[in-house]
Parts: C-alpha cells; sequence; structure tokens
C-alpha cells in the first residue's frame, strides 16, 4: 500500500507542476489535401466528400490560419453518412484542463437551413459512443457565411463521464433532403468554461530575418496564461496584410515558409486568448528571401535545430524537454546530453556568445550536481522543478537509466574540455562534471561481480525488475566505452566482448529476436546488402540511431575493436540506407537519392524504429537520419536536406528545424520536434564541418585511457 500511494502521490506532484493544455481535436492540418486524423463513411444515395476517405481540407477559408476542415455532403432518404475527427495523442502533452463543453468553429457556405445540419456525438472507441444530438440545437443565431461558434456542453451527452477518455467526435446525417451541402469546421475542442477575458494584452515587439524560402518571426518568450495563440500576418506590399498561421506561446518564433526566394515580405502578430479575442497588433518587422549557398544552408539547419535546446529548454535547469510540444518540465535525460553538445556547437557557430553559454552551463550543472541519482546514474526523465524521477514509461521506470546517463555523461565530458579557461565560472562547471563523472557507479550497473554484461535500469524499490542486459551492436556502445574509461568505477574493458560483442547464445538470441534474422547475430555480419559490405550490424544495419547516438562525441574514426573500425562500418550502415531508400522496394512515395534516412521518430500513434527491411519500413521518413550521417554520406545528405527544405518545407520545416517524420503515402507529417533527433542534425553537422565535438570528447585523458584498455583487450 506504501508503495501505490508513493506513486500516486508523485503522479499527483507532477501533474500539479505541468501547464494544463486545452484537448485539441482540430487546429490546423500540416500537410494540404487531406486530414490524416479524420475518417469518412457513406451508404449511397448519401454522400460525404472525402480523399482516401478523410476530411479534406481547405487552406481558402479558415477561423484560424491557415487551414480548416471541409464537410461536404448529400443526405437522402435511405443513405447515410458520416465523419469522425479523431484525437491525435502527441508524446507527453497528456495533462489536460477539465472540460466542460465541446466548442468548434461552423462556417456554412451552401444555402443550408438549421435543420439540414449533422447531427453530433463523441465517442471513446466503436464500442462506446454517446447519443447523437442535432447541432441545430446549439446554434442560437443561425447565419450562413460566417464564422459561428458551436458550444455543446458535455453533460448533454448521455451516459457520458469520463472526458479524459474521449478521443472522437462525429459527425453524422440527420436530414433526408437529397441536397448538397457545403460546410466548414476549424477549431475544434474540448474546453472549461471560459470566462469573460476583457484584459488588454499588450503584443511584443517582433523581428524578422529572411532566408531562402521562409522568414523567421521572432518575439521575446510570453508569459502572459491568458495568451491561447499568436496569430501571425504576412503582407507582401507592407499595406494588405493577410492571417498566414498561429502558434502556441510556448515557441517564442514562427517559421514562415513563403516557398518565394529574393522577395520583401512585412510582418505583424497579435494576440488571441481562450475565446479568440485579438490584442492590437505588434509593430511591422520586414525581411527578404534570398538565395542559399550551401554553406548556408548548413548554418540555417544547424542553428534552428540549436534552437530547441537554447530557447525551447526546461525554463528551471536549462535542459531539454523530450518533445516539443509536450510536457514543459519533464527533461529527458540522454536529450539533455544531446543538447549540450548542440549548444557547444552552436556557440562556436556564433548562435550565442561563449559568456551566454557559460551562464547556461553553470546552470546546468548546478542542476545536475543536485539531481536524483541511483548509485550515479539518473533516471530516464527528471522533474526539472524538483530534479526528481519521473517513471514516464511506468512504475518500473522509477530509478537509475545507464544508457540515457551516458548519452548525457557524454555531453558533459566534451563540456568539460570546451570551458577551459582559467576563471572561478569555468572551473565550477568543470568541477562539477567532474564530481558528476566520478559519481556514477558503472560497475554497480553489473548487477553481479562475475556478470559479463552491464544492465539498463535499477530501480530503488524494485531492484533490477527490467532485467535488460546491454547487448550490442545498437547504441549502448558509448555505454561500455565510458564504464571502461571510469576513473573511479570502472569495468573491466573485457566486458566490451563478453557483454555489448558478446557471442554467447543468449546474445545471439538477444539479436535474433529484434532484428527478427540471423544476420548479425554474432555481432559480426559479413554479408553484403545493395553492394555495399557490412562487418557489424544486425539485419541490414538497423535504424540509423545507432550510427549517431554512440557517435556524437564518440570519434568512430578512432573507435577500433577486434572486428572493424566504426567510421568505416557506419558510412556502409548509412550507405545501405541509402541505396535501399533509392531502390525503394516498398514503392514508397518520395522515396529516392534525396529522401531517405530510416531510423526512430514520431510516428501516427506512436514512436517506432523503421529499418531498411521491408517488414520494418512503413514509408515514415525522419530527416534527422540522412542529416546526421552527414560526416558519413556528405553528398546524399546534402541532397536530402535541400530537398526536405525546398521541397517539403511547407510542411516540414518550422520554428525548430525540420519536424520529427513525415510520411508521404499517408500524407501525414508529425506536429512535434524531438530531443532525441534535433541535436543529433546540429552535432553531426558540426562533426563534418570541422570535427569539433569529437575532438572535444577525444581530448578527455580518462577517454584516451578506456580507449588504450580495449585495445589491449582481446575478444574472449
Amino acid at each position: 500500500m506504501y508503495k501505490l500511494a508513493w506513486f500516486i502521490l508523485l503522479c499527483n506532484t507532477i501533474k500539479a507542476q505541468e501547464p494544463l493544455y486545452d484537448k485539441v481535436f482540430f487546429d490546423n492540418s500540416p500537410m494540404v489535401g487531406n486530414y490524416f486524423y479524420s475518417a469518412t463513411s457513406y451508404t449511397a444515395p448519401s454522400w460525404v466528400e472525402n480523399s482516401n476517405q478523410k476530411l479534406p481540407v481547405s487552406s481558402q477559408l479558415f477561423f484560424t490560419p491557415g487551414n480548416s476542415l471541409v464537410l461536404t455532403y448529400v443526405s437522402a432518404p435511405k443513405g447515410v453518412w458520416q465523419a469522425k475527427v479523431l484525437y491525435h495523442p502527441l508524446r507527453g502533452m497528456d495533462f489536460f484542463k477539465p472540460a466542460t463543453q465541446l466548442v468548434f468553429r461552423l462556417f456554412i457556405k451552401s444555402n443550408t437551413s438549421i435543420n439540414e445540419l449533422p447531427s453530433i456525438a463523441i465517442a471513446k472507441d466503436k464500442e462506446q459512443i454517446s447519443s447523437f444530438l442535432p447541432l441545430q440545437n446549439f446554434i442560437p443565431n443561425y447565419q450562413k457565411d460566417q464564422w459561428l461558434t458551436v458550444r455543446i456542453p458535455l453533460q448533454n451527452f448521455k451516459n457520458w463521464k469520463d472526458v479524459n477518455a474521449i478521443n472522437t467526435i462525429l459527425f453524422q446525417q440527420q436530414s433526408s433532403d437529397s441536397k448538397e451541402h457545403h460546410l466548414y469546421l476549424d477549431q475544434i475542442e474540448l474546453l472549461p468554461t471560459i470566462a469573460s477575458n476583457t484584459k488588454a494584452i499588450p503584443p511584443p515587439v517582433i523581428t524578422a530575418k529572411g532566408y531562402e524560402k521562409h522568414v523567421n518571426i521572432a518575439w521575446e518568450k510570453i508569459t502572459d496564461t491568458t495568451v491561447k495563440y499568436i496569430q501571425v500576418y504576412r503582407s507582401a506590399d507592407g499595406k494588405q496584410f493577410y492571417p498566414v498561421g498561429i502558434q502556441p506561446p510556448w515557441f517564442n518564433r514562427y517559421a514562415d515558409f513563403t516557398d518565394t526566394i529574393n522577395h520583401n515580405f512585412y510582418y505583424k502578430i497579435s494576440l488571441l486568448n481562450a475565446d479568440y479575442k485579438e490584442s492590437a497588433f505588434s509593430n511591422i518587422a520586414t525581411a527578404a528571401t534570398h538565395p542559399m549557398t550551401d554553406e548556408q544552408l548548413l548554418d540555417m539547419v544547424q542553428e534552428a535545430s540549436f534552437r530547441y535546446y537554447w530557447e525551447g529548454a526546461e525554463t528551471n535547469s536549462g535542459l531539454a524537454l523530450e518533445d516539443v510540444p509536450g510536457r514543459q518540465h519533464m527533461i529527458a535525460c540522454g536529450a539533455s546530453g544531446f543538447g549540450i553538445m548542440a549548444i557547444i556547437a552552436g556557440t562556436e557557430r556564433g548562435f550565442i556568445t561563449h559568456q551566454q553559454a557559460v551562464e547556461r552551463f553553470e546552470r546546468i550543472t548546478s542542476f545536475l550536481e543536485k539531481a536524483e541519482k541511483f548509485h550515479g546514474a539518473f533516471s530516464h526523465f527528471m522533474d526539472g522543478t524538483t530534479s526528481k524521477v519521473i517513471p514516464f514509461f511506468g512504475e518500473k521506470d522509477n530509478g537509475g537509466d545507464l544508457v540515457e546517463t551516458s548519452f548525457l555523461i557524454q555531453g558533459l565530458l566534451v563540456a568539460q574540455q570546451y570551458f577551459n579557461k582559467d576563471n572561478e565560472a569555468e572551473k565550477n562547471i568543470r568541477n562539477r562534471i567532474e564530481q558528476i563523472w566520478k559519481g556514477v557507479e558503472w560497475d554497480w550497473y553489473r548487477k553481479e561481480k562475475d556478470s559479463k554484461f552491464l544492465y539498463w535500469h535499477w530501480s530503488p524499490d524494485k531492484a533490477w525488475v527490467l532485467n535488460h542486459k546491454l547487448i550490442g551492436y545498437n547504441e549502448t556502445m558509448i555505454t561500455y566505452i565510458l564504464a571502461i574509461a571510469s576513473p573511479t568505477h570502472s569495468i573491466p574493458a573485457s566486458m566490451y566482448y563478453t557483454g555489448f560483442a558478446s557471442q554467447s547464445e543468449e546474445a545471439q538470441k538477444y539479436r535474433s529476436d529484434w532484428g527478427e534474422t540471423t544476420d548479425g547475430s554474432h555481432f559480426t555480419n559479413g554479408n553484403t546488402y545493395y553492394g555495399i559490405p557490412l562487418k557489424v550490424g544486425v539485419s541490414d544495419g538497423g535504424p540509423l540511431f545507432f550510427e549517431h547516438y554512440s557517435f556524437m562525441a564518440l570519434d568512430p574514426h578512432q573507435m577500433q575493436d577486434a572486428y572493424t573500425n566504426y567510421f568505416t562500418n557506419n558510412q556502409h550502415i548509412a550507405l545501405i540506407n541509402y541505396r535501399y531508400c533509392v531502390e525503394n522496394p516498398g514503392r514508397h512515395i518520395g522515396y529516392g537519392k534525396d529522401n531517405w534516412g530510416l531510423t526512430a521518430s514520431d510516428g501516427f500513434w506512436h514512436y517506432s524504429a523503421n529499418e531498411p527491411v521491408a517488414k520494418k519500413d512503413e514509408g515514415k521518413m525522419t530527416p534527422t537520419g540522412a542529416l546526421a550521417s552527414f560526416p558519413y554520406t556528405p553528398a546524399e545528405s546534402m541532397a536530402a536536406l535541400k530537398n526536405y527544405y525546398r521541397n517539403y518545407g511547407k510542411f516540414l520545416w518550422g520554428a525548430y528545424g525540420f519536424k520529427d517524420a513525415f510520411n508521404l503515402d499517408s500524407n501525414w507529417c508529425s506536429e512535434i520536434y524531438m530531443g532525441l533527433n534535433q541535436a543529433p542534425v546540429v552535432v553531426m553537422i558540426e562533426n563534418y564541418r570541422s570535427g569539433l565535438i569529437w575532438k572535444l570528447f577525444m581530448k578527455a585523458a580518462d577517454i584516451q585511457n578506456g580507449l588504450k584498455k580495449l585495445a589491449a583487450t582481446k575478444p574472449q
């Protein structure tokens, strides 16, 4: 009972600290054509307009820019039609305001009488659908050709109590008039009762900077909690302004992809409150788009992704969030290590000053020094306000995560080398990092003194319940390298070969199970794929993050074991991935020489890893796959960068660079940026351009000593 009470108390504490979101079913579709999170059906002679059985999207008429849903239908006798708008749960965006009403905006374009409107219901799933209510009962001032606000108290949907479980809004035929009706829907939300807000909100001052095909508009961070959206207006002549987009207030910038080169644009913004009342306008800022060289494009991509970790960081600690949007105080340990390296790369590129970086790292290291640890290891997720563990993946995930800790430590060791000046601030940064590094009990995570493996997790109340041994080839190489290199709690170098590169029957089964093949089950592979030999790796090489996460700081040129050199091996895996996408056996839309790089990322409904194998390729492409492979495949990666920006930028480019993933087969694009995927773009491009992060990490004496130990060790 004590454990259960503790867990409930912990969850309630976290919930109290996180800002609450409105549960929004639709505000904008990232893609033109149709809205992925919708569904339609009909039986003739009735009909509902659809594109691949989904609702069409209109970019011409909307309540908030840039689009709305089109609901065009014919309600005929003996027929029926239905349209659904589905809730898309965003990773970590799971704390909602207590809703009392369903609210949306409705525009009637056709000659439709009020009793010819559809009926509406809410649902949890196919088996739990509320009663259908006539829409006409909730429109007191019915008019055509203007946006109407529809408010339906949730209590009107009979026998419905669990508001948080609502995941579908249904529109259905009500009349039988056989006429064609044209409606538009926008801003479909579950909301609390909105108090009248008469507060005048002064808009912020904005700046604008032009790039090749987009203009970046920025403003000071908005802290006023009454602001729901920032609305962006654009003008081509400085006189006539049109709304082009909205941005939630947790962003302080907006990327307006004009798709136009060599043109001057003008911008202003306003603020919208919870009831969409608009503030006065900001100042007008102007910027021009212009052609960009390859070097300028690299700067642009690095800076945009860097800002995820600079402006988008958790406010108290300065560390990285799991994703944006998402939980605003949930620090991701591994992503924070990646972000540390991204900030250092950004400092060298001049995106911020050295002094700004020093101030941020004083905050970061002070926080980490006091953060909750488990035999020196950090948890996967931490609360940025308390530094305590957040068991985001379930109650068993409430202790030390050795792999995420290794991602963090590699970043800290880079920072220790970077901040090398003889002043108090940088000495404090170095000293704190040294204590954190020496405090990690890598040997504890052997579980037993004679264990041949390291273990991923340890919990203070559940011990080794997850029982996950670290067996490669995968992203856990850096964990073994750091454990061997530790000056205080090292493991024998032989564990690299008995653990990570184990040839044991258990290790073979582990690799065969996740790879669904015996190729590479012995750690070594030896096969040729698409004309490329592969010495080490499971299946065709697996998702590309294996070649990124362990090698953001560890220079693969200098990583040599008994089986291969890892720059060459990584390069071959990237080329296999590239050639698979060019050959495109699954005939996925868009795959080719400038659209490749299968790895792990956000998906339709959840995070998933894709690989260059037909059964593990769902048509989802992740920009970080090709872009973080720049050191291995510079020409192929640059082709992908240009394609993603110049041809897909309208939906793929945003405030923090490229969105996490997209799928052209399904007309889908992720709405989030992920902490684990933005930094590899910054860091690996920097390693390609200057080798900066590799050089800093490899300068560390402990790392050099660890690699010497490994070099002197032979496989067992």
